[in-house]
C-alpha cells in the first residue's frame, strides 16, 4: 500500500538555516523530536566505549542532535529560531550566534552525532553550528555510501529516525548497515499512515529484532480535512484504530526499535 498524500513541506529544508523550518512547522505543533529526545538519550546512554556516535537519519537541521546533546526542549527551539532577534540575523550572523548558544548548553554526557540527509543546506548548518559532527548531504535510496560516510560508519552504535521512514525503503537502511559492519540498534519513530513491514523485514535480515511500541504520540496537526481523511482511511487500511487520534486532528507515530538478536530484551 502506497502512503497517502501528505502537505509537502519540502521547500523548509532547502533553506540556508532552520528559521523557515520552526516558522512553517509551529502552526501544526509538529513534536516528533520531543517525543524522541528521552528515547534517545537512553539508548545513546547504552553505548559502549569506542561506539559512542549516533547515526541520524534525515538529519534536517541537526534538531535530534541538539536535543540529545543539549540542555534544550523543542519549545525552547522553536521560540530561539522563531523570536524577533533570531529573525534580524543574516545567516552568517546566527551561525556564529548559534555556535555560542549550543556550547553554553552542551550537556557533559554529549555523544558523536553524524547525519544524513538529501538537503545539503541543513547538512551544511548542522555542521557549522555544531550538532553533527559530521555531515552527509546522501541519497542512499538511489546510491551507495560515499567514501566519506563508509569511512565514518564502522563507529556508529546506534542510528535514529524521527522523519523520512515514509519516503525510504530498506534500501537506505541496509546500506548503512553493511557499511557499518555489524548489527546496531534503530530508533525509529514511524507515522501510522506508513507501512513498515519492509524495512522492519530488512532490519531482521541484519540480525536486529523489532519491536514496535504499544503507544503512540502525536506528530502534528493536520494542514486541512483532505489530509486528515487520507490519513484516517491509510490507518483504518493497516488495521489501526483512528479514533481519538487520526480523528482528533493529529498525525501519530509510533516507535519501532530494533535492537540485535544477541542483546537481552530490557
Amino acid at each position: 500500500m502506497s502512503a497517502p498524500a501528505m502537505t509537502s513541506f519540502g521547500e523548509v529544508y532547502r533553506l540556508p538555516d532552520p528559521r523557515g523550518y520552526f516558522t512553517r512547522l509551529q502552526p501544526y505543533a509538529y513534536q516528533t523530536p520531543a517525543h524522541a529526545q528521552p528515547v534517545f538519550r537512553a539508548l545513546a546512554g547504552e553505548l559502549a566505549p569506542g561506539r559512542r556516535t549516533v547515526l541520524d537519519v534525515c538529519c534536517s537541521y541537526g534538531i535530534n542532535a541538539a536535543l540529545l546533546n543539549h540542555d534544550l526542549t523543542l519549545d525552547e527551539l522553536y521560540a530561539h529560531y522563531t523570536s524577533e532577534p533570531a529573525a534580524r540575523l543574516s545567516t552568517a550572523e546566527l551561525i556564529r550566534y548559534d555556535r555560542e548558544f549550543y556550547a553554553k548548553r552542551r550537556r557533559p554526557d554529549a555523544v558523536r552525532v553524524i547525519g544524513t540527509d538529501v538537503s545539503r543546506p541543513a547538512v551544511e548548518y548542522a555542521v557549522a553550528v555544531g550538532l553533527l559532527d559530521e555531515g552527509h548531504d546522501e541519497d542512499l535510496e538511489t546510491a551507495e555510501p560515499a567514501p566519506r560516510l563508509r569511512a565514518a560508519a564502522p563507529g556508529v552504535g546506534l542510528i535514529t529516525i524521527t522523519g523520512g521512514t515514509s519516503f525510504l525503503t530498506g534500501r537506505t537502511f541496509g546500506r548503512l548497515l553493511t557499511a557499518i559492519g555489524r548489527p546496531v540498534p534503530v530508533a525509529a519513530f514511524v507515522l501510522r499512515t506508513h507501512d513498515f513491514r519492509a524495512i522492519a523485514a530488512c532490519l531482521e535480515s541484519y540480525g536486529l529484532t523489532v519491536e514496535p511500541a504499544a503507544d503512540t504520540n502525536p506528530q502534528r496537526r493536520f494542514t486541512d480535512p483532505r489530509e486528515q481523511a487520507a490519513a484516517v482511511a491509510a490507518v483504518t487500511a493497516l488495521g489501526e484504530d483512528p479514533e481519538g487520534k487520526e480523528t482528533a486532528g493529529y498525525f501519530h507515530t509510533r516507535l519501532h526499535l530494533a535492537r540485535p538478536k544477541t542483546e537481552g530484551r530490557t
